[in-house]
């Protein structure tokens, strides 16, 4: 079941202009229908904009899940790594959004909180 969100997350992973990282990600509210999906690119693609956001969904956020997936340059998926991004760490958190979801060689699903918590360890 989790496999079709972080496939259609790779999918929008390639349509990223980040100068570092091709990232999308989706979040899956919990009766499992697609309330917001991204990838890391700056806002209406003003570079003066370059900055992180979070879908608007107040009324199915809350207990939701959020699919992260990486490509590389051919657009071909690649691990996503440890959770380090304390920017993302901390919105997904504040946004009420339960789990976050990694493919690091198959699904790797985190309590929000944790993901957190490594985030901030990363960087220890």
């Amino acid at each position: 079941m989790h496999e079709q969100y972080f496939t259609l997350a790779g999918t929008i992973a390639t349509e990223a202009t980040c100068h570092q990282a091709h990232c999308g990600s989706v979040i899956v509210a919990k009766d499992k229908t697609v309330i917001g999906r991204g990838y890391n690119a700056p806002l209406f693609g003003d570079e003066s904009q370059r900055r992180c956001a979070a879908t608007y969904h107040p009324d199915k956020i809350v207990g939701s899940t959020l699919y992260f997936m990486r490509v590389d340059s051919d657009g071909e998926f690649t691990q996503a790594g440890q959770p380090y991004c304390t920017v993302c760490s901390r919105l997904a958190l504040q946004s009420g959004i339960k789990t976050f979801g990694l493919w690091n060689n198959g699904p790797q699903m985190i309590d929000t909180k944790q993901y957190n918590l490594l985030s901030y360890d990363y960087f220890a």
